[in-house]
Parts: C-alpha cells; sequence; structure tokens
C-alpha cells in the first residue's frame, strides 16, 4: 500500500512539472529586493538586456548553465540569451514588486532559433554618446581595447566633480554595453607634486554611514582597466576606462568612488546615485 502511495505521489510530481514546462516562458518578473535564477539546457555564452534597469549576470570565465537577474523599477524590456551551441532565447522582462517565481528552468523546446554560423562584415560606427548611456550595438564583437579607445576619442560631459588640494577627479555617468558598465574617470592635477595612484576603488552603497549598524560597502571590481596610470604627473591631464559587470541600485543604494593616493593624504571621494 506505502508503495502504491508513494508511486502514485511520484507520479503527481512528474504531472505537475511537465505541465509547468508545457506551459512555456514569456515573461520573466524581476524586482532589486530578490534574485531570479534562470537555468538553460545549456552553458550561457551570452546573455543581453534591452535596457539599463534590468541587469543578467552569468560566469563568463567557465561557462555555466544558469544566470542571475535583477532589476529596479522601469519600464518592460527583453532578454535575449544564446547558449554555447548556439540556440537562442527570448523573452520580456517585466518590473514586479511581488515576484511568484524565483527559479525558471528553460526547456529546449522553449528556443526560438539557432543563431547563424559564418562571417558578417559589419561597417564601423562612430559611437554617439550624446543623447543615450547606453552604447548601441551592432552585429560585430568589440573587444575592450577598442571600445574603450573609442570612449575616450568621443568625449562626453563628466556628470561628477570633486576637487582636493589640487587635484580634481572627474567621472562620467555608468555607459552599458551588453552585460558590462564602462565609466570614464579623469584625473588633473594642477598641483606642483605628483599624485600617485594607491587605489581607485569603487563600491555600492546602502544605508547611512553615521549609522554603522546599516551601513554597507560593497565592492565592484573591474574586470578591465584601459590606460590607468599608476601617477598622474603635476601640472597634468590623465584619462581612463575601467570596465565593471553590470550592476543595479535598489532603492536608497548609491554609488561610490574612493581614490587614495599612495603615501599620501589627498584621498578623494564621490558618492552618487544614478
Amino acid at each position: 500500500m506505502k508503495k502504491t502511495i508513494s508511486l502514485l505521489g511520484l507520479l503527481m510530481v512528474m504531472a505537475t512539472v511537465k505541465a509547468q514546462n508545457g506551459k512555456g516562458i514569456d515573461t520573466i518578473y524581476a524586482n532589486e529586493q530578490k534574485t531570479v535564477s534562470l537555468f538553460f539546457p545549456d552553458p550561457i555564452r551570452q546573455g543581453v538586456t534591452g535596457s539599463s534597469n534590468y541587469a543578467f549576470s552569468f560566469n563568463r570565465e567557465r561557462a555555466q548553465f544558469f544566470g542571475l537577474l535583477q532589476a529596479n523599477p522601469g519600464a518592460e524590456s527583453n532578454l535575449l540569451v544564446i547558449t554555447e551551441n548556439g540556440s537562442v532565447y527570448s523573452y520580456l522582462l517585466r518590473y514586479s514588486q511581488k515576484l511568484e517565481m524565483l527559479n525558471y528552468f528553460i526547456d529546449v523546446s522553449d528556443r526560438i532559433g539557432h543563431e547563424r554560423t559564418g562571417p558578417s562584415i559589419v561597417p564601423q560606427e562612430n559611437l554617439s554618446m550624446a543623447d543615450s548611456d547606453t552604447i548601441p550595438i551592432n552585429n560585430k564583437a568589440l573587444d575592450y581595447p577598442k571600445l574603450c579607445a573609442q570612449l575616450l576619442r568621443n568625449p562626453r560631459p563628466f556628470d561628477q566633480i570633486k576637487y582636493k588640494d589640487g587635484v580634481t577627479i572627474r567621472m562620467t555617468k555608468s555607459i552599458y554595453y551588453l552585460n558590462e558598465v564602462y565609466i570614464v574617470f579623469e584625473i588633473d592635477n594642477d598641483s606642483q607634486i605628483n599624485f600617485e595612484i594607491n587605489t581607485l576603488n569603487l563600491y555600492k552603497v546602502n544605508g547611512n554611514n553615521k549609522r554603522k549598524a546599516s551601513y554597507q560597502e560593497l565592492l565592484l571590481s573591474p574586470i578591465y582597466k584601459f590606460k590607468m596610470p599608476q601617477v598622474a604627473p603635476k601640472g597634468k591631464q590623465v584619462q581612463f576606462v575601467c570596465v565593471y559587470p553590470k550592476f543595479t541600485l535598489g532603492k536608497g543604494e548609491k554609488i561610490l568612488m574612493k581614490l587614495e593616493e599612495l603615501n599620501g593624504s589627498r584621498d578623494v571621494l564621490i558618492k552618487r546615485k544614478y
């Protein structure tokens, strides 16, 4: 009798799972409070969101089967995922304060097609940074040095400026491309002493530092640095680019930039909300 009940229960569970998979997934809901997990039938090679208020992260160094999704309030967008075997998946993304599902198991039948193989020639276009914080995406893969160099060749207004003892640090707004964030920095040393850089760190900050119990700093480690100097010479100006994994800010969260001088006290801090 117990074996019959156990078998019946197993069949019911299998039927429920099959029914859920049979529905198919067209829209995925996310917010900034919780992390939504997406499990694919094959390792993820590439994942792209259409709007900066959605962040899809996955392991780029070692291909894995799952990715993590978070969102800030905003209009709906879309997610495009390509797996290692070339399968293409596409979903609508919507922000919702209440999430009924935190884990999505993607079936191979959900794919919308298979990417085309073979070379494609796309004309090189200059990036226009005047009206957008998102880099236009074309079909030609750009490596970090080329894209960072292009950002420096096409200057955009600096959003935050801080001055201390003859040293001025400037930084742009976040510039989104695929699943990464690019930030252009500028150090202007008008003093008579070289500014030796010890560290330049970016943090995601939550809470008030006057209330230590609720204050948290999460280090955002860059995945690439372009032309970042060790020294800002006296009377000179230097520009460089740092590339970070794509991130989102929740309610009350801010970005903190700390520039620390080596063998000196001219440390500069910039705190801002994106």
